[in-house]
């Protein structure tokens, strides 16, 4: 076992990687950008190290100055942690070519996956079942419109590269079809330096399940159950569970051995997630691989009980699993919420700047993935997630009125979040009998604001903190009424 680990990324994912580490004896070093100078990543690892300015480019992105400080600093390992670099092949090589342990997959298998026509094709090959669509980009409007004419419509519009919602376009009709192909072809350019597309049939209303695999480099693969993902904003997760409540006992068999086969095809090492789309009809499709571990791990440790970023340390030290798949099982149900800083009433738009009160939630069951505390700033140029709030329960209604419990408790002053929508998920009719899919918000909270009754409460809030320490107020537009808006300051309150 290497004995020192770079982690290079931030926030509560660094945190995450950081404190396993820990327990396991090794020493850390966190590497951070000049905005993220005073972060909590930084204070607790071992080590830490100037990668450059905040521009991600500058910093995080970039792969010689990450490599640098692994050798600076005597670290033997990187744990890329999600996001940022952990999906390019090109951090993998540069750590073999320095002679050092990319904690992840190895990088071909990361290239073969990155690209979904590639990927289509290999789990094709490997008997995995795949949504109906194209197995090969496509750069030419014609070529696309007559490949959507002969799946039908609707279509899904799909960057080959792509990842995270973007480049991504559902399309109703051939009316559609060249404006929504241009707009994703100019997004993939932008965040993934391809512009190249491909189609693929929309299913109506289809539930997203994923698979946790873990695979040794003695050819051993496991999957650890699954996780159901489907309730997304713009194509991207906030709210995920484990176990799913639409599988059976022989549907969790047959996806759990295709997320194997699918593992196995593509020579696959380390932690990875097979993702799946599940109809109506109880089908189920391939969907991609993620090549890392995921930003929803913990539901998975909160009911199997293992942790994944030691087994993740394990496997990349040449150590077999532990355990065979007729070993695990599962405990109790967990539900997990992405807490983003982030305006809920205006589309999800990012709101940054500095965090003046956080108030975590406590009691049984609970557990706090954060990568923030009072005073911590919350910059314009990171995705804004600021904490992952997990509960767990015997069972799914108790796991949901722990978690529904725990975000009313939980106050943050300074930016805006989305606790009072993920409140509203929560308490839904729908989400209560696990009626959900991907189109859950636009379906049931298109158009979604926070209530009177509670923005009277944040009004109340913010002015107490203003009345408490005056110089210490964050600054904020006005509404009509000469009030400041609470919903720039406020993300949860306690009632």
């Amino acid at each position: 076992m290497f004995d020192k680990v770079l982690i290079a990324n931030r926030g509560e994912i660094a945190l995450r990687v950081l404190r396993t580490c820990q327990e396991m004896g090794l020493a850390t070093v966190a590497v951070f950008s000049q905005a993220d100078a005073g972060a909590v990543h930084v204070q607790e690892a071992d080590q830490a190290v100037l990668l450059g300015p905040a521009e991600p480019a500058a910093s995080y992105l970039n792969v010689a100055a990450i490599i640098a400080a692994a050798q600076a600093s005597g670290a033997q390992a990187i744990h890329p942690g999600y996001g940022f670099l952990a999906e390019n092949p090109a951090l993998p090589e540069a750590c073999e070519q320095a002679g050092l342990v990319f904690i992840g997959p190895p990088a071909d298998v990361i290239r073969a996956l990155g690209s979904k026509t590639a990927a289509r094709r290999l789990m094709q090959a490997a008997g995995v079942p795949v949504i109906p669509g194209m197995l090969a980009p496509c750069a030419d409007a014609a070529e696309l419109a007559q490949e959507a004419s002969a799946l039908g419509y609707p279509v899904l519009l799909k960057a080959r590269g792509g990842g995270g919602g973007k480049g991504m376009r559902a399309v109703e009709g051939p009316a559609e079809l060249a404006e929504a192909s241009q707009t994703c072809a100019s997004e993939a350019a932008k965040a993934f330096g391809d512009p190249a597309l491909y189609l693929e049939k929309c299913l109506p209303s289809p539930r997203h399940v994923e698979f946790q695999v873990l695979a040794d480099n003695q050819g051993n693969v496991v999957h650890l159950f699954e996780r159901e993902c489907s309730i997304q904003r713009r194509h991207q997760k906030i709210i995920e569970e484990t176990p799913c409540p639409a599988l059976t006992p022989e549907l969790r068999e047959r996806m759990g051995a295709a997320a194997v086969a699918a593992a196995r095809a593509a020579g696959y090492v380390n932690a990875g997630t097979v993702e799946f789309l599940l109809d109506a009809q109880g089908r189920y499709y391939f969907l991609e691989v993620n090549t890392r571990l995921q930003v929803e791990h913990p539901i998975t440790e909160m009911t199997t009980g293992l942790d994944l970023v030691r087994l993740q340390l394990m496997i990349a030290a040449g150590q077999p699993l532990p355990f065979r798949q007729e070993d695990l099982r599962q405990q109790g149900h967990a539900i997990e919420c992405r807490i983003y800083a982030e305006d809920p009433g205006k589309s999800f738009m990012p709101s940054p700047g500095v965090i003046s009160l956080w108030q975590e939630p406590a009691g049984p069951g609970l557990r706090l993935d954060s990568g923030v505390q009072e005073g911590s700033p919350v910059p314009m140029e990171y995705d804004p997630i600021l904490a992952k709030l997990v509960a767990w329960a015997p069972d799914r209604e108790q796991a949901r009125r722990r978690l529904l419990r725990a975000l009313k408790s939980f106050a943050v002053l300074g930016v805006q979040t989305i606790i009072p929508f993920l409140k509203d998920v929560l308490d839904h009719p729908e989400f209560r009998a696990g009626r959900t899919s991907t189109d859950f918000i636009p379906k049931h909270l298109a158009g979604w604001q926070p209530n009177l009754e509670s923005a009277d409460l944040a009004r109340l809030a913010y002015a107490a903190q203003e009345l408490a320490a005056p110089e210490a107020a964050p600054a904020a537009s006005s509404d009509p009424a000469g009030w400041p808006s609470p919903w720039q300051s406020l993300g949860a309150w306690r009632m």
